[in-house]
């Protein structure tokens, strides 16, 4: 019982004479490592998506933690010179480690901000973790990916380039004017001022299939216009497509039949038909 007592009575001195360095101390390395999260995640965001500026904002991020707690270890009482060689060693240590095992390990092919196609969900990254990433679908939805079966799989990053190409397929009628309905789809392309110049926006005959004749529209913009071009684009052909007269072709089935084949068929007892 005396042995509990005098135990709290030290820690009670203790914390009389260090209290108030210990708070200084957790104060200063709480905060600090608050503002080098932010700073670290507006360095990614603001860097390509490549392995050497991923190194840097690595390096970065160590060298300020290194700095958050000498300036914590200092506050509590330790010295700087000891301080700053302890650190500094370790710094080193974990740079080199870094640089040298950089090659070897895994990185996914996108940032935080990227929209991408992965696991087969198509959405916004939110979040990296070590273990998973985080992915907000358009429908509003946010699954948990683990990173193990994205490495696995094929991926597709919508922002690694910055335009994207716009496909539009259209079926008209055989009785049409083929070469106007291709005049007028790239007239809707060109007069966008979102479609890129170059590469100039075309028009091919995709096929000549039963019943149709299909016309693909092939035009760039920027990755952000994507979507909100492409069904714009679709509409406006739509709408000058029935100005120009120029009717869309439907899936349908023509039958002929033969008048005198059907007489000749009941002279005989027999049914033809054409």
């Amino acid at each position: 019982m005396f042995g509990i007592v005098n135990r709290l009575q030290n820690l009670g001195n203790v914390m009389t004479q260090y209290g108030t360095h210990m708070a200084l101390a957790l104060c200063v390395l709480i905060a600090g490592l608050l503002i080098i999260r932010w700073i670290d995640k507006g360095l990614r965001r603001i860097t390509p998506n490549t392995p050497v500026f991923s190194i840097l904002c690595n390096i970065v991020y160590i060298v300020l933690v290194m700095i958050v707690v000498s300036a914590s270890a200092v506050e509590f009482g330790a010295k700087p010179v000891n301080v700053f060689r302890l650190l500094s060693i370790i710094s080193l240590a974990a740079i080199g480690l870094m640089i040298f095992l950089r090659p070897f390990l895994p990185s996914m092919p996108f940032k935080v901000g990227n929209t991408v196609k992965a696991a087969d969900l198509m959405g916004k990254v939110e979040a990296i973790t070590f273990l998973n990433t985080r992915l907000r679908t358009f429908d509003g939805k946010t699954f948990f990916v683990p990173n193990r079966k994205i490495l696995d799989d094929v991926v597709i990053n919508y922002h690694f380039t910055q335009t994207r190409r716009i496909k539009i397929s259209l079926n008209i009628h055989y009785s049409q004017d083929l070469l106007k309905a291709k005049r007028v789809l790239e007239a809707v392309m060109i007069e966008d001022a979102r479609v890129k110049n170059k590469p100039a926006p075309v028009v091919y005959v995709l096929e000549l299939a039963i019943s149709n004749v299909e016309l693909g529209g092939r035009c760039w913009v920027n990755n952000a216009d994507y979507w909100v071009t492409r069904c714009d684009l679709l509409e406006k052909a739509k709408i000058r497509f029935d100005q120009e007269g120029i009717r869309f072709a439907h899936p349908q089935l023509e039958l002929h039949f033969n008048p005198a084949g059907l007489m000749v068929g009941a002279a005989t007892g027999q049914t033809v038909s054409e």
